[in-house]
């Protein structure tokens, strides 16, 4: 007997997700733990596997449309049985089979040319491009966004996905310089010798709105508005600032990066040191849980890492047991796949702190928002050079300002203080941290 297969939570908290890409066909046939498809949320592409084994009979959700948690995407079965697939659930495309009943108007195809009785002029085609069509033309809503971000005629563009639907690999490396697209010249209209203060009140508003750029909101700047709005307003930040002295750190540094095989960051020492002191302070190691605070026994720890169009942040498990070249590595790696959005669901959630960095920018000093449920961020600057006193005298040393923000909900003053010494000791006494 058929299984229907439907759209996985893949994150917690996502309504929503799309597929990316396909990874399997009509007729082909899979086991337990083939991928499956490649799925799209605001925050990382998953891969997702299959958890029955047969023949795919049906793909009922299009590349690039969104499609709800719960909803149908996949039918899998014995190879020839035949399917009772609802009208609805079927795909504009032939070979991969339907766009879910779920979706809105919006990621239905659409005519990418008016139609007329007059022939097309005749374009040279670059290698890619196709020439314009009167026909409709099948487009993936993510697709129909960057085109309109890129300046991209989609009428010249070939698609190489079924039945010729344009899909993101098709426009990858295109502007609109390769696909000829060009501004139309704004209709000139007779200016009168005299006009009121209201109309030149319209012209002015009207140039001003001309020579702004609208970008789309993406999914992921989305949930970055929703979160960190959610976080300002309803958790009670307190801040504490410190100036960690590293004259130390930079020169151990130095010699662990010139005699080891792995490179060691400035952040990589940060987060060593945070990691000890959450467990040296175990009422820090705490989240926030409506009803309860709950102290958690690993220490998990969340690092920002800025993403094309965001950020994410990947957690590190059991930083406080990893050596620093291992927590080097791991926080390497997590960075990589961040970047390129294969990140597994498992590596986004959880962690009780987070450490977001800056200091590779420049910048001095700033304070973070608390992701919740986390209790508390760090935020990182620059290391700069500053006078310093060393007993009686002023010298010359190389400060870093770090600022811990705290949920009051969470955290009371004293704790927090305590945390952030637990902090800077270790920033500032780095071999403690490598025996």
């Amino acid at each position: 007997m058929a299984t229907t297969i439907r759209m996985p939570e893949v994150l917690t908290g996502v309504t929503e997700a799309a597929i990316a890409s396909w990874l399997v066909d009509v007729g082909d046939s899979v086991e337990v733990g083939t991928p499956l498809a490649e799925i799209e949320t605001e925050k990382a592409v998953v891969e997702y596997a299959s958890e029955v084994e047969g023949t795919v009979l049906e793909l009922l959700a299009a590349e690039g449309a969104g499609v709800a948690i719960g909803d149908p995407i996949i039918v899998v079965g014995a190879r020839g049985e035949v399917v009772d697939t609802p009208e609805a659930l079927h795909a504009p495309q032939a070979g991969h089979s339907a766009t879910p009943a779920s979706a809105d108007r919006s990621n239905a195809p659409e005519p990418v040319a008016a139609e007329s009785s007059a022939q097309p002029e005749p374009v040279l085609a670059a290698p890619g491009l196709s020439k314009p069509s009167a026909e409709r033309r099948f487009v993936s809503p993510l697709v129909r966004r960057l085109a309109r971000e890129r300046g991209l005629d989609l009428s010249k563009i070939a698609g190489s996905g079924p039945n010729g639907r344009i899909v993101r690999r098709d426009i990858e490396g295109l502007d609109a310089s390769t696909t000829g697209l060009a501004e139309r010249e704004p209709l000139a209209l007779p200016v009168p010798e005299r006009t009121s203060s209201a109309a030149t009140s319209h012209a002015t508003a009207a140039g001003a709105e001309a020579s702004v750029d609208e970008v789309p909101v993406t999914p992921m700047r989305r949930a970055i508005a929703r979160r960190l709005t959610e976080s300002k307003t309803t958790v009670p930040h307190f801040y504490l600032v410190a100036d960690c002295r590293v004259d130390r750190l930079m020169e151990l540094r130095r010699e662990v990066n010139e005699s080891g095989s792995v490179r060691v960051s400035v952040n990589d020492f940060v987060l060593k040191a945070v990691a000890g002191a959450l467990a040296a302070v175990p009422e820090a190691n705490a989240t926030w849980g409506d009803t309860v605070i709950r102290r958690h026994h690993e220490v998990d720890i969340a690092v920002a890492v800025a993403i094309d169009g965001g950020l994410v942040t990947p957690v590190v498990r059991g930083a406080d047991r990893m050596s620093l070249t291992g927590l080097a590595a791991s926080v390497a790696d997590l960075a990589d796949r961040a970047r390129s959005r294969k990140l597994a669901q498992h590596e986004l959630e959880g962690g009780s702190f987070a450490v977001s960095n800056l200091g590779m920018y420049g910048t001095q000093e700033f304070s973070a928002i608390i992701n919740p449920p986390h209790a508390g961020i760090l935020a990182v600057g620059a290391a700069r050079k500053a006078p310093v006193v060393d007993g009686d005298q002023i010298v010359v040393g190389t400060l870093m300002t770090v600022t811990l923000s705290a949920d009051h909900r969470v955290l009371d003053g004293a704790v927090a203080a305590e945390l952030l010494a637990a902090i800077v000791e270790r920033i500032e006494k780095p071999l403690q941290m490598l025996v």
